[in-house]
């Protein structure tokens, strides 16, 4: 089968014929309909969280099962499914209690790796997935059934873009109905975020760029008002749409210090950060630890919207087919395997919502 490889950080991946092991007991075999591309995909290829090449990225996908080992009872040979990077051993103390984003066993993607080149050699299992593939070879965890009735191209946004975006609202800062809330970045995880605010009943939901176009698009997905960040008045205007007050939730999508420095700006009093996006290691900010005390404020990460995909996907899923979740409208453009390259460069660029990897 064809896969795009990484073979140096911060190069052309490079499409190549790999072999995929069969599934142990555990692990479902899925042939790939679609997968999105995600700035961390972009982050690792580029090496800016480190890891190991040669690699395969994609951790955004959709497809259909093609085997499955002798324990998995979650899906069926057929079944069209959702292929995230949730890998969750079930059993540590964060599995447990209903974390599984932070599952706290170790995986070994290289050693553990189902995928080898042309010559034998390992190639890196990214992030549990390696989805930028004809192919692949997952946990069972790490999948969920779809209706047939969802287009694989939008479905393979609730992998990632969606669940991030949405969960970080809902599931991870909790928002109550009624709060106010600023997004910074209206990007195709920013959006997301506006859409959970919505469904959260959010009191305000003011977007923050940079690019009039995605300021435009937040309004399409329901932000009620837009402020540009490069205003150096940016904070006096959030603080008028308020009241005075600042926001209660600030969601920083984009993996950028000065988005994050910026919030500490917009937040009221008790505020809540929500850290969604993921700057580059070694990337620091400073913080005055005073004023957050004496404002009785929080700082809170969030990874994949703290996501559990037996519970939180049925409810995307009904919201999308009843048509308060657009995801659809996230797509940009379609690309081949062939064309990931493309893709990719297209993505840097910062214009595009989402772009998917489709294939035949």
């Amino acid at each position: 089968m064809k896969a795009a490889v990484c073979r140096e950080f911060g190069k052309p991946l490079t499409i190549e014929e790999v072999k995929l092991t069969s599934v142990n007991e555990d692990q479902v075999h899925v042939k790939v309909a679609a997968c999105a591309i995600c700035h961390s995909d972009i982050m690792f290829a580029s090496g800016a969280w480190g890891g190991h090449v040669p690699a395969v990225y994609g951790h955004e996908a959709a497809g259909t099962v093609l085997a499955v080992g002798a324990n998995v009872s979650n899906v069926s040979v057929g079944d069209a499914v959702l292929v995230t990077l949730i890998k969750a051993c079930g059993t540590c103390a964060m599995c447990e209690s209903d974390h599984p984003t932070d599952c706290e066993t170790p995986y070994d993607r290289v050693g553990g790796s189902p995928l080898t080149d042309a010559n034998g050699e390992a190639l890196e299992h990214g992030m549990a997935t390696a989805a930028f593939a004809e192919e692949v070879v997952v946990d069972q965890s790490q999948v969920i059934g779809l209706p047939e009735s969802i287009k694989m191209d939008a479905a393979s946004l609730l992998a990632c873009g969606a669940i991030t975006g949405i969960g970080a609202v809902t599931n991870s800062a909790a928002m109550p109905k009624g709060a106010s809330a600023a997004v910074i970045g209206a990007g195709g995880v920013g959006l997301n975020t506006i859409q959970g605010a919505v469904l959260s009943e959010a009191s305000y939901v003011i977007a923050l760029d940079v690019e009039q176009s995605k300021l435009d698009g937040a309004l399409e997905f329901g932000a009620t008002h837009t402020v540009n960040a490069m205003d150096k008045d940016a904070a006096e205007q959030v603080r008028a749409i308020t009241g005075g007050r600042g926001v209660d939730y600030v969601f920083v999508t984009v993996g950028s210090v000065a988005a994050y420095k910026s919030a500490l700006n917009y937040m009221a009093a008790r505020g809540e950060l929500v850290m969604v996006g993921m700057t580059p290691s070694g990337h620091e900010m400073g913080i005055e630890p005073v004023n957050i005390a004496a404002m009785s404020q929080v700082l809170r990460g969030s990874k994949m919207g703290d996501t559990v995909l037996q519970r939180d996907i049925p409810v995307l899923l009904d919201h999308y087919q009843a048509g308060r979740l657009k995801l659809d409208e996230l797509i940009t453009n379609r690309y081949t395997l062939d064309q990931i390259n493309e893709a990719i460069e297209d993505t840097k660029a910062g214009q595009s919502r989402r772009n998917v990897i489709v294939f035949d």
